[in-house]
């Protein structure tokens, strides 16, 4: 009995060590897995030392990028300070910008010359103001137009100036009984505010220009440009003059605005010809009239008029177009031949306009190394007996513009320009009428 007794207690004495060896066990590897280490307290711990050099090399960091931001504020502030010019060397500086204004005026002769200006001069010409027009000033524009054929041309030219103007014109159309009726007819239905007009009796200046032979298509009336310093009143100092075969492709304002660099005595704003007509090399023995270079297109003409009136004018063209007649025998090219002799002889009267103010679609052109692309255009000249026929790798873009414009609606150009007085302009009609002229239109709605 005793000894069934002690193999039972030996029994359970080895089941516990059995259950309870492998459970220490466990309990022993649970505890040291989840054991944490002891935070390095001391500078000499190699650990500690790392997160030191860390935080070190940040704050190093931060400083640079504070001193980086101070000098760039420090630019900053110095370019928005106007530039300083020493006292002492006030001469040189003004005798350097009369250089400047000089190039600025000899190079704006084609679109890419002021184009390599803009880059050349970087920055500076933003330091140079430039000119504008007052919203409220009136632009004067000169035609010559007479006959049906010219009078339907300057209704697409009328059309496209109104189409794109911001500022009060003035017309001053010199026509026969025919235009005149047709255009006034069409300045009453259209209304369109803030615009005068007068007219001038053609058949009045028959006398002045009809002793010149002349070959061009156009006949007496492609010569009374030359007589508008007599014509035009007194009183009005600048004006712009057209051809009839113009189409405007943006504000006649930024034309008008080019009066202001005029310099000295430049009296004519005329665009180069872009024909070989006036090199003399189209054909064989092409004798044309002298001129300056390739010369002049007069199809677009800014004139000084007090300035050309205080130079006599009328007796400068009126002695070259007798001496050269005298072995010319008759103009070619109407008053563009004659325009082209007074500048040979007196070049210091011209101020030479960017090619894209008069690109001339006629015969013989070299106006595509004018532009780069169509969008650069201004005005559209079709000089060419042909018109719209005429050959040209853009024709169809300048067709399609000048057809837009020929079959616009008038009434639709009936736009009031906010912020510009609305009276009627007396001082011009009054003129008109006591030169012995047509009548001026009555004033219709702001003075048309």
């Amino acid at each position: 009995m005793l000894g069934m007794c002690r193999g039972r207690r030996k029994f359970v004495a080895a089941s516990l060590a059995l259950f309870f060896i492998p459970a220490l066990t466990w309990l022993y590897l649970s505890s040291a897995n989840f054991t944490v280490k002891p935070l390095p307290l001391s500078p000499l711990d190699p650990q500690s030392s790392v997160l030191i050099g860390a935080a070190a090399e940040h704050q190093d960091l931060e400083l640079q990028l504070r001193d980086v931001e101070e000098h760039n504020h420090a630019l900053r502030r110095e370019i928005s300070l106007p530039p300083r010019v020493p006292t002492h060397s006030s001469h040189h500086s003004n005798s350097r910008q009369g250089n400047q204004l000089h190039t600025h005026s000899t190079e704006e002769g084609t679109g890419d010359s002021e184009a390599k200006k803009g880059v050349a001069s970087g920055n500076s010409s933003d330091c140079v103001p430039q000119p504008v027009v007052n919203k409220c000033e009136t632009i004067h524009i000169a035609i010559v137009c007479a006959g049906y054929n010219a009078s339907r041309d300057v209704v697409t030219l009328v059309k496209s100036v109104l189409f794109h103007r911001r500022n009060p014109l003035h017309f001053h159309f010199i026509t026969d009984s025919i235009a005149r009726k047709i255009l006034a007819d069409l300045f009453h239905t259209w209304m369109v505010p803030a615009v005068h007009v007068n007219f001038y009796d053609a058949d009045e200046l028959k006398s002045e220009v009809s002793w010149i032979p002349n070959k061009h298509y156009s006949g007496i009336y492609g010569l009374m440009k030359l007589v508008l310093t007599k014509t035009l009143p007194t009183n009005l100092q600048k004006v712009i003059v057209l051809d009839t075969d113009i189409t405007f492709a943006t504000d006649i304002a930024e034309l008008w605005v080019v009066f202001h660099k005029f310099k000295g005595q430049q009296v004519l704003g005329l665009v180069e010809n872009q024909s070989d007509w006036y090199l003399g090399n189209l054909w064989k023995n092409h004798r044309p009239w002298p001129a300056l270079g390739r010369g002049f297109n007069t199809g677009v003409i800014l004139l000084l008029l007090d300035r050309l009136r205080k130079l006599k004018w009328e007796q400068m063209w009126r002695l070259t177009a007798e001496r050269e007649l005298m072995s010319m025998l008759s103009t070619s090219l109407a008053d563009q031949d004659i325009f082209n002799a007074v500048i040979k002889q007196n070049p210091f009267l011209v101020h030479q306009l960017p090619c894209f103010w008069n690109v001339q679609l006629s015969d013989h052109t070299r106006s595509e190394k004018c532009y780069k692309d169509v969008s650069d255009l201004k005005v559209i000249h079709w000089n060419s007996p042909k018109k719209l026929r005429v050959k040209n790798k853009h024709v169809e873009f300048f067709r399609n513009l000048y057809l837009t414009f020929l079959e616009y609606d008038g009434n639709l150009l009936r736009r009031e320009l906010f912020g510009c007085p609305s009276e009627t302009d007396h001082n011009s009609e009054n003129t008109s009428d006591a030169r012995g002229h047509l009548p001026a239109v009555p004033a219709i709605r702001s003075g048309l």
